[in-house]
């Protein structure tokens, strides 16, 4: 209460008469909406309620027809939710407007079975009582375009102009030609609290990539959902568009959301992970976790990999991982051990799409590791040279699912997620997965037309 009354007196000084919320739906859409500093100030210690459909709809705003949670059966209630007064930025485009992320809390005023936050925040306090402290860190790839929202629909996401042309991977000459607007976006992201520790041009027209700075497990998924949204939001506000769509052009490698994690010792602070008397630095601790990504890789994927589209980006030669396989600095590898130092000694999840809900991607890599150290999982061998060509002989255990269908049929049997993340969340989710197939399998798309319109 004491925070919010400070917060509440500072805006009144300020001349400061409303304040912006925000939230990820399961499909990590940011929603959210103005509220006047009224009604912050009888909210900001306590609850309030949101239409419970933001967590029953997909991110075109059509109802799920086959979820139990919530639904026309539930008729919609509100559901409560809290501010977090510590997630508060000043939106610099609104003359330093607050904006404050929210989650729902359940009826007792714990944890929400279905929000995607509340689910991470489960998982962190399994981690806590196993005495670990995660860190993590989100990099994202994404294409920029010389179009707007409007245009790209007037030109049916064809013949779009790049910001920039032509394959101009890590290109020094691309970062000083668009010196001011590179700077301007690394400002920009500085500015929200979402800093970068690297950005530079990828391979391909107009796509680039930022590497968020490593945070507390929370605060990393945070600050990568604010900047996925933020993103946009500059380049939009400046004539441009950009997308973080897994692929979306088959003449182009597609879009990552990888993460690099690792785990602090709440004993004393240091990395778990790192032990110097071991083969590669890995400890113990960090071949189990390995083992346990690797294992839940597959249970998992449709959480990693949610969308109809993350699946064209995971094919061979392409820069995605197809396969569940680790290597130590090997990047045809699903995990990617990086040895280090006690500062460094990390391990990078290859397999996510730019797509994916940050706190789901987190939630279940965290899962899926932590499960690895309690069961004691071993990884296996570290595949050396190029992973692809060992595909052929893993168990079928280890071959990643090659569409969302198949991935969310092993989602549903996963014990790991049921166990970690609660059955209601996994009934929900698998609904949410099923209404996505559902919902591009009863639609016409270019290539049925090219395909078969005429000739058969």
């Amino acid at each position: 209460m004491i925070e919010a009354d400070n917060l509440i007196s500072q805006y009144e000084s300020e001349g400061i008469n409303r304040v912006k919320l925000g939230f990820t739906d399961i499909d990590g859409v940011l929603r959210g909406k103005y509220i006047s500093l009224d009604k912050f100030k009888s909210i900001a210690a306590g609850t309030a309620g949101f239409c419970d459909c933001v967590l029953g709809w997909d991110m075109d705003d059509q109802l799920y027809d086959n979820a139990e949670y919530t639904g026309w059966h539930t008729a919609f209630p509100d559901a409560a939710f809290r501010i977090d007064l510590s997630t508060e930025r000043r939106l610099l485009d609104e003359n330093n407007l607050p904006f404050f992320l929210v989650e729902f809390v359940a009826e007792d005023g714990g944890l929400h079975p279905i929000c995607p936050r509340s689910r991470l925040k489960h998982v962190l306090e399994v981690a806590a009582g196993m005495g670990y402290h995660p860190r993590l860190a989100f990099e994202y790839e994404f294409f920029i375009f010389n179009e707007t929202a409007q245009s790209v629909r007037e030109k049916n996401y064809t013949n779009l102009a790049p910001l920039s042309p032509g394959n101009f991977g890590y290109s020094v000459l691309r970062t000083m030609t668009m010196s001011d607007l590179f700077n301007e976006f690394m400002d920009y992201c500085l500015e929200h609290d979402f800093p970068l520790e690297g950005l530079h041009c990828e391979t391909g027209p107009g796509v680039w990539e930022a590497a968020i700075t490593v945070d507390d497990a929370l605060a990393a998924a945070d600050k990568a959902v604010l900047f996925k949204t933020f993103a946009k939001a500059f380049f939009q506000k400046r004539g441009m568009i950009a997308t973080f769509m897994a692929k979306w052009s088959m003449d182009y490698p597609g879009q990552s959301g990888h993460v690099h994690q690792s785990l602090l010792s709440m004993a004393d602070g240091r990395n778990a992970f790192f032990d110097p008397d071991e083969l590669h630095a890995m400890s113990k601790t960090m071949r189990h976790y390995v083992g346990g990504l690797r294992h839940h890789m597959k249970p998992l994927l449709a959480m990693t990999s949610p969308t109809i589209n993350s699946y064209t980006r995971l094919v061979k030669g392409a820069w995605a991982p197809t396969a569940a396989t680790w290597g130590v600095e090997n990047r045809t590898t699903a995990l990617r051990v990086i040895e280090g130092s006690d500062t460094s000694q990390r391990v990078e999840f290859r397999v996510g799409s730019a797509d994916a809900n940050p706190y789901l991607v987190a939630a279940a890599n965290l899962a899926a590791g932590l499960t690895g150290i309690s069961e004691q999982l071993d990884p296996g061998e570290a595949a050396v040279g190029n992973a692809y060509e060992l595909q052929s002989e893993l168990p079928q255990n280890y071959q990643l699912c090659g569409n969302l269908r198949d991935a969310n049929r092993e989602f549903v049997q996963s014990a790991v997620a049921t166990k970690m993340l609660g059955d209601i969340f996994v009934a929900h989710y698998a609904a949410s997965r099923d209404w996505e197939v559902r919902e591009y399998e009863r639609n016409v798309n270019d290539w049925q037309l090219r395909r078969y319109f005429e000739i058969i």
